[in-house]
């Protein structure tokens, strides 16, 4: 037997036969109405920036956007739009422009229509905030998660003395 020629100790022996019985074992054949696996899924090129954001990493969220870089998406935008906003020295104006192409893009995206009308609140614009809100509302319905947000948002700026308050 090959196994004593190559002289092993009795436990590698037994090791060595069990994986050379896993290698002649022949594959399984699949019916001819067995379905093929699912090729596998494409992974989120925005997962790390996503990431990112749930870690409140501002700076390197926004890395991780500048590399995809994909500007004609309007959830690339809205992260982006988010993250500049939420970074230590918030870039407000930049964090607009995202927001803007986000909606250009997607007049119903929910997180765009939540995140510039909070922007709008930081700035003191409380009608855009409501116009963004109505919009939420008509995409919504009687409730969503950035519907109820925003109306949270409001509400606080409102009994500040419309003044933002994170």
């Amino acid at each position: 037997m090959i196994l004593r020629f190559l002289r092993l100790a009795p436990a590698a022996a037994g090791a060595l036969a069990a994986a050379l019985a896993l290698v002649a074992t022949p594959a399984p054949v699949l019916a001819a109405d067995t379905p093929e696996p699912a090729p596998p899924r494409a992974t989120d090129p925005l997962a790390a920036a996503r990431q990112a954001i749930a870690a409140k990493r501002w700076p390197a969220a926004i890395a991780e956007l500048r590399k995809v870089n994909a500007g004609s998406s309007a959830d690339w935008n809205n992260l982006m739009g988010y993250a500049l906003r939420k970074q230590a020295t918030p870039d407000l104006e930049g964090a607009q422009r995202h927001y803007d192409a986000a909606l250009r893009i997607d007049p119903n995206h929910r997180g765009a229509l939540e995140y510039a009308g909070e922007l709008a609140l930081m700035k003191g614009d409380l009608p855009t905030a409501e116009a963004r809100l109505a919009v939420l509302v008509r995409v919504c319905g009687s409730g969503c998660e950035e519907r109820t947000d925003l109306e949270r948002g409001i509400a606080r700026f409102k009994a500040n003395g419309n003044r933002w308050q994170p």
